[in-house]
């Protein structure tokens, strides 16, 4: 099944470029970097260590200043950080003294100043569930393992009605039992809502199981976009007919193979 054929374009990277100044001349990380993504398709981005996914992300996320060109949401330009971009990050830099439930309102109270307090706590509450956390509404973040604690992260990402989910490593730091199952709860929340997501992985099975497409990145510097693949395995998804499907490892063996050289 082909994905997302009409769809209008939600996020656009055009020519972006960035470079760190440096006493021996400019580092150039990211040089003709060009990228669109529809409305509602999940990208992930893949590549060797140091070839800029991360600084790529932190561009789109308006946290890092782009040296050329420019990216655009909705065909807007944008102009530093902004509600519309909400990051999942590797760790998920939570209050401690606050609970799950107050961590999440705060992007809520935000992005929402006219709605109710009531109405806001449902929306906070909403997510929290999705991501399985129903029963912690109020446990302290400080209490919570690293896994419910990027459960927060999660679910104060998409608690913010963002334009783009841009998630950087979400799953890094967390072991691998976890992490399956946080791809799991992140493709059954995403699957809901369908918002526009890009994340950057290490991890090919990972690329495979959550995107439309992935995008291959060449080494740095001057790093750009080095080859496409389209995921065309029918949603919703399930980890053991994914991973039971012929295609699967057509796909693995294709990012390898560009991975390898």
């Amino acid at each position: 099944m082909e994905v997302l054929t009409e769809e209008k374009i939600m996020l656009e990277c055009r020519n972006l470029k960035k470079a760190y100044p440096t006493p021996k001349g400019d580092f150039v990380v990211l040089e003709g970097f060009n990228l669109e993504v529809k409305e509602k398709e999940f990208v992930s981005i893949i590549g060797h260590s140091g070839c800029g996914k991360s600084t790529l992300l932190t561009m789109i996320a308006g946290l890092n200043d782009i040296s050329k060109g420019s990216v655009l949401v909705s065909d807007a330009p944008i102009e530093g950080a902004g509600p519309d971009r909400a990051v999942v990050f590797q760790s998920p830099s939570l209050f401690p003294w606050m609970t799950a439930l107050e961590n999440v309102l705060i992007g809520v109270k935000q992005v929402f100043p006219h709605a109710t307090t009531n109405q806001r706590n449902e929306i906070c509450k909403y997510y929290l569930s999705k991501v399985g956390l129903a029963d912690s509404f109020n446990k302290k973040a400080r209490d919570l393992s690293q896994g419910m604690k990027q459960r927060v992260g999660i679910a104060r990402a998409f608690a913010l009605k963002p334009k783009v989910l841009l998630l950087d490593e979400p799953f890094g730091m967390l072991d691998s039992m976890t992490r399956v199952e946080l791809q799991d709860v992140l493709i059954d929340v995403w699957s809901k809502e369908k918002i526009t997501a890009i994340m950057v992985t290490h991890d090919v099975d990972e690329a495979i199981f959550l995107s439309d497409r992935v995008i291959m990145m060449t080494s740095g510097p001057y790093a750009k976009v080095g080859d496409v693949a389209h995921i065309k395995l029918e949603r919703p998804r399930e980890r053991k007919t994914v991973i039971e499907h012929p295609d699967f490892y057509k796909y693995r063996q294709h990012l390898l193979t560009f991975l390898d050289h």
